[in-house]
């Protein structure tokens, strides 16, 4: 669960009501213009178990803010769909039982159409609950601010599905054809910044807005380390790759040899090799490879594989949070329009932020002192904390305003159809 610090008066409480109504709404909005190039029949397309359809991600992301908002707040409250409750709750336990996630693709029912409306139905309540929120007025600021970021979250997801489901169609359609093309540049040599030894501060910590698993803020020793400049390119990952890299058992840890071989993983997802020239699926359709882009699409064990193949490792989250905490948000995130990676710029460091979701070798644990709050809104994070990767920096599908040095996101190792990729750490 979000949580912010600090206490309000009542007539701060009311601006900040104010001020989330129009982000709401802008959310809101932006999610239905995120599936404005769907067709009817891509709705309902659920490529695995692991995505889901869009008019999924619309109804639930519906479906939290009535259950948590409007149900406890709204007074006289109508609810659109009891049936909905069922449909549309994604792992709550304590709320009730949940339709299976692998069969999502399956609810031909309600419509598309009927999800629209229940959007509607839910931010025309809200509209009434921006207006009268209540008795905790603070209560609500903070969950409607959780809301706000967990669309966000799904908007990220919607794009991720999308182009997951779409690779399986063997036409390779695109979701946008007429995105923005990439500016033409080589990316700059690799190099390494060095950061000294010392007890540092990592965590959320201050106003704004943080997931519950970003806290409590705490101290940590890092031995010197080194960090890349700047992201490992496809041109890069394509020298492991003729190097026999998915052939030699010695770079894999054991679950990522047997996950290799399982899978039959040869190169990144979304790649093929045909006529002597790689190409890659990606929301615009197919395209050839550009080598001077960032690796996109891989697992933790294939980034983990790269790494001890170069002889480097992957950074610990405490190392790149301590890069970056000096480095405002700013990259190529989802308001670049590209919806895919770019060649690197001239700073360094660069691509801290969008880009590609940058596995670490930290696995997702809880801060120490960590406790999940009370409630079905302590199951957002609290109970997935085993068996899976913290990921650091957001991609070219993240919102800007949704992403921040200590936000921690969290994968289980194999997983590669999130926008996904490498960035090389060392020690000093």
């Amino acid at each position: 669960m979000a949580t912010e610090t600090g206490t309000t008066s009542t007539p701060a409480r009311h601006t900040a009501l104010e001020a989330l109504r129009t982000r709401y709404l802008d959310v809101r909005r932006a999610s239905e213009l995120l599936c404005r190039p769907l067709a009817e029949d891509d709705y309902c397309l659920q490529g695995m178990p692991d995505a889901s359809p869009p008019k999924w991600h619309l109804a639930h992301t519906s479906w939290f803010f009535e259950t948590f908002l409007l149900k406890p707040f709204a007074r006289g409250y109508r609810v659109f769909d009891e049936q909905f409750d069922y449909l549309f709750n994604s792992y709550y336990q304590s709320v009730g039982a949940q339709y299976p996630r692998a069969q999502r693709g399956l609810i031909s029912r309600p419509s598309t159409e009927e999800v629209y409306r229940y959007r509607v139905h839910v931010d025309e309540a809200m509209r009434a609950l921006f207006d009268r929120p209540g008795e905790d007025p603070a209560e609500v600021v903070s969950r409607v601010t959780l809301g706000c970021q967990h669309e966000q979250q799904h908007q990220e997801l919607l794009l991720t599905d999308i182009k997951y489901s779409f690779s399986l169609n063997p036409t390779r359609p695109a979701y946008c054809a007429h995105l923005p093309t990439p500016p033409a540049r080589k990316t700059a040599p690799l190099d390494w910044i060095d950061y000294p030894s010392g007890m540092r501060e990592i965590g959320h910590a201050g106003a704004g807005f943080a997931f519950d698993n970003e806290m409590p803020r705490h101290r940590v020793y890092s031995g010197a380390f080194a960090l890349a400049s700047r992201l490992v390119t496809c041109g890069e990952y394509l020298k492991f790759i003729d190097a026999g890299g998915y052939q030699r058992a010695e770079y894999w840890l054991a679950d990522g040899w047997r996950a290799l071989n399982e899978r039959g993983w040869q190169a990144p997802l979304y790649w093929e090799h045909a006529d002597g020239r790689w190409r890659l699926f990606t929301l615009s359709g197919m395209r050839a490879l550009n080598e001077h882009e960032p690796v996109c699409h891989v697992s933790f064990y294939e980034a983990d594989a790269y790494a001890r193949w170069a002889g480097k490792r992957l950074p610990t989250e405490q190392e790149w949070e301590i890069a970056a905490t000096a480095h405002a948000v700013d990259g190529n995130l989802r308001e670049s329009g590209y919806l895919h990676p770019l060649a690197a710029p001239s700073q360094r460091p660069a691509q801290l932020y969008g880009d590609v979701w940058e596995w670490t070798g930290s696995a997702y644990l809880a801060y120490p002192g960590y406790r999940p709050p009370a409630g079905a809104l302590g199951e957002y994070n609290g109970k997935f904390m085993v068996n899976q990767m913290v990921l650091r920096g957001g991609s070219c599908v993240t919102p800007g305003d949704h992403v921040r040095s200590t936000y921690r996101n969290f994968f289980y190792p194999p997983d590669r159809w999130q926008f996904t990729g490498i960035r090389l750490g060392d020690d000093r």
